[in-house]
């Protein structure tokens, strides 16, 4: 009774992760082809592989159109309270801080590669 419980368990979590939507068929130069294939990792399916970068080009688009939406609210909102800062002045404390980044990640490869 139990192997049977599971069976059916099993069943129904198959259905539930079944995909049902599709995506276009993409016609592309045999070339092209050849060079997705020969990027695929092993055991993976050239659906797999255009799966995963549809989505990630879906999420970075996502991330890009929500940056801008950002920067737009920003520059109303300076507009709107007169608050704005000089380039050079944002640009120089960005440097500064680009660099002390850059001298805490140097000293902790230091540290690493220092041990023993």
């Amino acid at each position: 009774m139990q192997v049977c419980a599971l069976r059916v368990h099993s069943i129904c979590t198959t259905i539930l992760r079944m995909k049902t939507a599709q995506l276009p068929p993409v016609r592309v130069d045999p070339a092209v082809r050849a060079e997705i294939e020969n990027a695929l990792h092993e055991g993976e399916s050239l659906s797999e592989f255009v799966e995963a970068a549809a989505l990630q080009a879906a999420r970075r688009r996502k991330a890009e159109q929500e940056f801008l939406a950002r920067g737009r609210a920003s520059l109303a909102n300076a507009k709107k309270t007169g608050e704005l800062y000089p380039l050079r002045g944002v640009l120089d404390e960005m440097q500064v801080r680009l660099e002390d980044r850059m001298s805490a990640h140097r000293r902790a490869l230091q540290i690493t590669t220092d041990k023993p």
